[in-house]
C-alpha cells in the first residue's frame, strides 16, 4: 500500500465541498476566526476565463451543441464548466429495474455554477408534515428555528421578490423583481381566470447592487455563469470573502476518500486522493463539516468504515444513503397563436422567469399529498420550445416556405414545468457497489429507485394543469403525456431535476438519524453535515436556500461550541 503523506497542520475545521453548504460554511467560520482548509474535487474557477457568458456560438468548437449528446442533455458548452451527468472515470451503477441519473460538479463552488438561482423558503408546514398528513416524519426543528438564517442568506446573497402572504411560499427579505416579459403577461391572465396563483419568482440575482456587486444587466445568460458576479455562487459571494480573512485554505484537485477516526471514535483527518499526483493525502482537522452534495456525502461517510463504525462513519442508525428523495418533475408546453403576430422585440431578463406559480392548491384535499411549484418561461429564450434548433425539430420543408414556417413559428412556445414533493420511501437510497470502483480506487454509489403512486398522481396533476393554462390563454397544448408511457404522466427520472436530499437526515433520536438539528453527527461530536443530506423531507421548494440557511445556523452553533471548548 502507497504511503500516505499526512499534513503536519492541524486545522481548527477542514470542510468538504466549495458549493452551497461548503461555501457557507467557510465564509461563516472564518469570519468567526477559525483557521479552515477546504478540500475541492474539482479545480480552480477563473470566471473571466471559463464562463462563456457573452460567447458567440461560432466561437466555440462545436457551436455550443456538445459532442455525443452528454454536454447537450445540460446546456451545451454553453453553460458554466465542470457539470456534467457522466463524468469519465467517476461511474455510478444503479440497481435493476432503476432509473436514477445522477449530476456532479468538479469545480470551485460546486453546483452553484449551474443552478437556476431560485431561492424558495420551505414553509412551517414543510417542517411538520407528518404532523399534517400522517406521512415521512417531522424535522426536529422548525420554520422559526430556520428563519433568522433565512434573513441573513437573503441579506447576503441578494434575493428578488414580492411579499405576497401566501402560506406555502413564506416572505423574504427581497430585492425588487424584474417586470414580466410578454409571454408571462399572458399565463399570468389566464392563472387569474384558473384562480391559480402567479406572482413575481424568487430569485438570488441582483436587481440592484449588493456587497460590492453590480445589478444584473439583463443578459440573461445566467446559465452560462456571471462575470459580473450578479447572479449567486459560492465560488464568486462565499469563498472570496472566506478568503480575505486569510484563514482559508483552499486545495483543489482534491477527492475525498474516507473521514478517519481515532480510537476514542472522533474524527481526526479526511483521507483524499491529490488527482495531480495520484497520491493518498491526510488533513487533519478538530472539526469536520461534509458539504460535499447529499449523494456524494453519504458516500464519504458509507466509505469511511472502521472497527468503530463498521458500517459507515455515523451510521449506528443505519440512515446514511437512505429516505434519498428527488423532486417530482414533470414539464410541457404549448403553442400560442397571438405571438405570432407579435413583433421581435427583446425578450432579455435575467436567465430565469419572472414570474411563477407557488403552490396554490393547500387548502383543499386534493388526489394526492404533498404539493408543487410551476416554473414556466416562453418566447424566444426558451431551450427546444424558443430557440432556433427546437423549431427545427418542430418544422419540415425546404426553401423559402420553410424559412417562412420558422420565421412564424419561432417564439410562440410557453413550457412549463412541475416541481413537487416526493415522500421518502424505503426503495429509495443508495449504497455502496460492491464490485465497482472510481479511477481513484474508491468504491462507488449504487441507486436504488422507484417513484410511488402519490407522485405519479402528482404528475398526473401537473399536466393537467399546464393543459388547462394553456388553453384558458387561447394556446394548444402539444405535450401528450399519459399513464402507459416508461415515465408516467412525463414524470421525470430519479436524480434529473438535480434536487435530491437525504442520506444522512436530521432527526431527535439517533436510532432513526444521522445528525441531531444543529446538523452534528449523533454518533461523533466532531462532525457535522450541512448539505442537502441532512433534509427530513424534500418539500416543492428548491433546496439551495435552505442548504445555505441550515448551515449558516450549523456553523454559527459551531463556533459557540468551539469557544466553549466543546469540540
Amino acid at each position: 500500500m502507497a504511503q500516505v503523506i499526512r499534513s503536519p497542520k492541524v486545522y481548527d475545521v477542514c470542510v468538504v465541498g466549495s458549493g452551497a453548504a461548503g461555501g457557507t460554511a467557510a465564509k461563516v467560520l472564518t469570519e468567526g476566526g477559525l483557521n479552515v482548509v477546504l478540500l475541492e474535487a474539482g479545480p480552480p474557477l477563473n470566471p473571466e476565463k471559463d464562463y462563456k457568458e457573452h460567447v458567440w456560438p461560432y466561437e466555440l468548437p462545436h457551436r455550443g451543441g456538445g459532442v455525443g449528446g452528454k454536454l447537450r442533455a445540460f446546456g451545451g458548452e454553453f453553460m458554466a464548466p465542470n457539470g456534467a451527468w457522466e463524468i469519465d472515470g467517476e461511474p455510478y451503477t444503479t440497481a435493476p429495474g432503476t432509473r436514477f441519473r445522477w449530476f456532479r460538479s468538479r469545480i470551485v463552488g460546486g453546483r452553484t455554477n449551474h443552478w437556476g438561482r431560485i431561492a424558495l423558503r420551505f414553509a412551517p408546514v414543510d417542517f411538520r408534515a407528518r404532523s399534517n398528513d400522517g406521512m415521512g416524519d417531522d424535522w426536529p426543528i422548525g420554520y422559526d428555528d430556520v428563519a433568522p438564517y433565512y434573513d441573513k442568506v437573503e441579506s447576503f446573497i441578494g434575493v428578488f421578490g414580492t411579499r405576497e402572504n401566501i402560506p406555502s411560499a413564506p416572505d423574504g427579505v427581497f430585492l425588487p423583481p424584474p417586470p414580466p416579459r410578454c409571454t408571462e403577461t399572458i399565463i399570468k391572465k389566464s392563472c387569474d381566470r384558473l384562480n391559480i396563483l402567479c406572482v413575481p419568482s424568487r430569485l438570488a440575482i441582483l436587481t440592484k447592487p449588493l456587497n460590492g456587486r453590480a445589478a444584473c444587466h439583463y443578459c440573461a445568460q445566467c446559465g452560462r455563469g456571471c462575470i459580473s458576479a450578479s447572479n449567486f455562487s459560492s465560488s464568486q459571494v462565499m469563498i472570496p470573502p472566506a478568503q480575505a480573512t486569510g484563514r482559508l485554505t483552499l486545495i483543489t484537485g482534491a477527492m475525498a476518500r474516507e473521514i478517519v477516526v481515532g480510537k476514542d471514535g472522533e474524527a481526526k483527518a479526511v483521507s483524499y486522493i491529490d488527482k495531480a499526483t495520484h497520491s493518498e493525502k491526510q488533513v487533519q482537522a478538530r472539526t469536520f463539516v461534509v458539504g460535499a452534495s447529499a449523494c456524494e456525502s453519504a458516500r464519504l461517510l458509507l466509505n469511511s468504515r472502521s472497527a468503530l463504525f463498521p458500517n459507515g462513519l455515523a451510521n449506528s442508525s443505519g440512515a446514511v444513503g437512505r429516505y434519498l428523495t428527488d423532486t417530482v418533475g414533470s414539464s410541457g408546453w404549448g403553442y400560442f397563436p397571438q405571438l405570432e403576430k407579435m413583433p421581435p422585440h427583446n425578450h432579455d431578463g435575467v436567465g430565469g422567469m419572472h414570474l411563477y406559480m407557488p403552490w396554490w392548491k393547500f387548502d383543499r384535499k386534493n388526489d394526492f399529498l404533498r404539493g408543487y411549484h410551476i416554473e414556466f418561461g416562453g418566447g424566444r429564450n426558451l431551450p427546444s420550445v424558443g430557440e432556433f434548433d427546437g423549431i427545427l425539430e418542430q418544422v419540415e420543408g425546404y426553401g423559402p416556405s420553410l424559412k417562412q414556417k420558422c420565421r412564424s413559428t419561432y417564439g410562440t412556445g410557453i413550457g412549463f414545468s412541475g416541481r413537487g414533493e416526493m415522500i421518502p420511501n424505503e426503495n429509495c437510497y443508495c449504497d455502496i457497489d460492491p464490485h465497482t470502483v472510481d479511477q481513484w480506487g474508491i468504491p462507488v454509489l449504487r441507486f436504488h429507485w422507484q417513484w410511488s403512486d402519490n407522485e405519479i398522481k402528482m404528475a398526473k396533476d401537473m399536466q393537467e394543469t399546464f393543459r388547462a393554462i394553456v388553453e384558458t390563454a387561447g394556446g394548444t397544448y402539444m405535450t401528450r403525456a399519459t399513464a402507459d408511457e416508461k415515465r408516467p404522466y412525463g414524470i421525470a427520472d430519479g436524480g434529473v431535476i438535480i434536487h435530491e436530499v437525504g442520506g444522512a437526515r436530521m432527526g431527535s433520536s439517533p436510532k432513526t438519524s444521522a445528525v441531531n438539528g444543529y446538523c452534528q453527527a449523533h454518533d461523533v461530536k466532531n462532525l457535522f453535515v450541512t448539505d442537502g443530506a441532512c433534509f427530513v423531507t424534500n418539500a416543492d421548494k428548491n433546496p439551495t436556500l435552505t442548504i445555505m440557511a441550515l448551515t449558516w445556523r450549523a456553523s454559527e452553533y459551531l463556533l459557540t461550541q468551539a469557544k466553549q471548548g466543546s469540540l
